[in-house]
């Protein structure tokens, strides 16, 4: 079984579905020849991504489609994707926006730096890094989230909100996914601090988001206010179970 899955959560993205996936493989075959598969978790799209995913994995090897029944956040349809991934014999699980927010030309530096780390972050804010067509106020909000989530729960991650990640398995295995409750963006949050806690060595490399080329954005008051209220929570119930993270970063 290929060692290398790259997940691809969708909601409507029928006009990025095609051009992303080729543009992974391309990129996922260059780094990592014949040892890897692209699972488009779809959470039944209005606009047809599910069935669209269906043709392309019927005519493309290495692709596979996970259906479920309805949008229920980012976090689940991840979760999903890692429990697949992870029956199906994955040592390392690539999470990336189906929307060319996230450069399919990084994931071979997502892959090698994860040889010397257990979880590589895609950072927006480490030097290199940076973010392309975004206004001042969403800008603002961006780094601020950022900001606020590492004040509340004291570890060195510059770009905890960031989606683009390269996960090894052990780290899947060992940090209780079934806990995780976070259903929008707070769920990047959660993941990374999960495995700080745990004792996993976490690496930010440099990479330039860019906001979508077509569809509109996910993101929403609901998903910024689950934030808000879950990182002081993740806090305490760190605090109350004794657990310390190690500044492996």
């Amino acid at each position: 079984m290929p060692a290398t899955w790259l997940i691809l959560p969708t909601f409507d993205e029928a006009e990025n579905l095609g051009p992303i996936v080729r543009a992974a493989i391309e990129r996922l075959e260059a780094a990592e020849p014949g040892d890897w598969r692209v699972l488009v978790v779809d959470d039944a799209s209005p606009d047809g991504t599910g069935a669209l995913a269906d043709a392309l994995a019927a005519e493309t090897p290495g692709v596979e489609v996970l259906h479920r029944p309805g949008k229920a956040g980012l976090g689940p349809a991840y979760l999903a994707g890692f429990a697949r991934a992870l029956a199906g014999g994955a040592e390392r699980v690539v999470q990336m926006d189906a929307d060319f927010s996230h450069d399919p030309a990084d994931l071979p530096r997502l892959l090698a730096a994860s040889r010397e780390a257990d979880v590589v972050l895609g950072s927006r804010y480490v030097l290199g890094g940076g973010v392309q067509d975004w206004g001042p106020l969403r800008r603002a909000i961006s780094r601020g989230g950022c900001a606020y989530a590492r004040t509340w729960l004291r570890v060195p991650i510059q770009d905890l909100t960031g989606g683009f990640k390269c996960i090894r398995a052990e780290v899947l295995r060992g940090i209780d996914l079934d806990a995780i409750r976070g259903e929008g963006y707070v769920f990047q949050i959660e993941l990374t601090y999960r495995a700080l806690l745990a004792g996993f060595r976490v690496a930010e490399i440099p990479i330039v988001f860019r906001d979508r080329r077509v569809g509109r954005s996910k993101m929403s008051i609901g998903i910024a206010a689950e934030a808000v209220w879950r990182v002081p929570a993740l806090r305490r119930r760190a605090d109350r179970s004794g657990a310390r993270h190690t500044d492996r970063a």
